[in-house]
């Protein structure tokens, strides 16, 4: 697994890319502000700093995940001196949580591996700048196999409300194209963030046209 994958799984939830159980406690800096949230959701990267990574001045500065803390996307220091901010107080993620390995990938990730959800989805409608006909490509030949070729064999839903992939991608698109990016933690999915990032965005745009129910 590239360094970029891993690092966008661990961004997306530390403790199942590991393998481990989450913190039983809110992380310190979560603000009192929203009690809709607690545990060990608070802790994960995409809680405060969103799907979009951005933020306050993204699709989380609003909602049950509104925390008014700043946003990652364009950082412009370095791997390593992210690395220390996130084993400062601020992040609070020591060795027993994210090890010095892990935490390389992770802020690898967060220097480099980002994309401008901005550019390829539009903030208020949801709507895909991406080309459904070459993502419909990748998607039947790759994808497929573990989501069926109608995108429902998986469900993630509960009862009569199916979460299948064309459900999660109309309704979150920042969150679906994260993960076609960087996979989802604690499975076996493939990442496409070894290739140009309009691949993923195709692929968005693709699944945003598969079932829903």
């Amino acid at each position: 697994m590239i360094k970029g994958t891993r690092g966008g799984r661990l961004y997306d939830n530390w403790y199942k890319t590991q393998g481990l159980d989450g913190p039983e406690d809110t992380h310190p800096t979560w603000p009192a502000s929203n009690a809709k949230k607690s545990g060990a959701v608070t802790t994960r990267c995409k809680s405060c700093h969103g799907w979009d990574y951005r933020g306050v001045d993204g699709k989380y500065g609003s909602g049950s995940y509104q925390t008014g803390i700043a946003g990652v996307f364009g950082y412009s220091g370095t791997a390593i001196e992210l690395t220390a901010i996130l084993r400062s107080n601020a992040h609070g993620y020591s060795e027993e949580m994210i090890p010095q390995e892990q935490l390389k990938y992770l802020s690898t990730f967060l220097a480099k591996g980002l994309v401008d959800m901005n550019a390829v989805i539009d903030f208020d409608t949801g709507e895909v700048k991406g080309d459904a006909t070459s993502g419909a490509a990748t998607f039947q030949t790759t994808c497929a196999a573990c989501h069926g070729f109608d995108g429902r064999a998986l469900d993630w839903g509960e009862g009569d409300e199916p979460g299948y992939v064309g459900t999660e991608a109309n309704a979150n698109p920042w969150e679906v194209l994260h993960k076609i990016r960087n996979g989802h933690p604690g499975v076996e999915m493939i990442g496409l963030s070894a290739f140009p990032p309009e691949d993923a965005v195709n692929v968005l745009a693709y699944i945003r046209t598969l079932p829903e129910e």
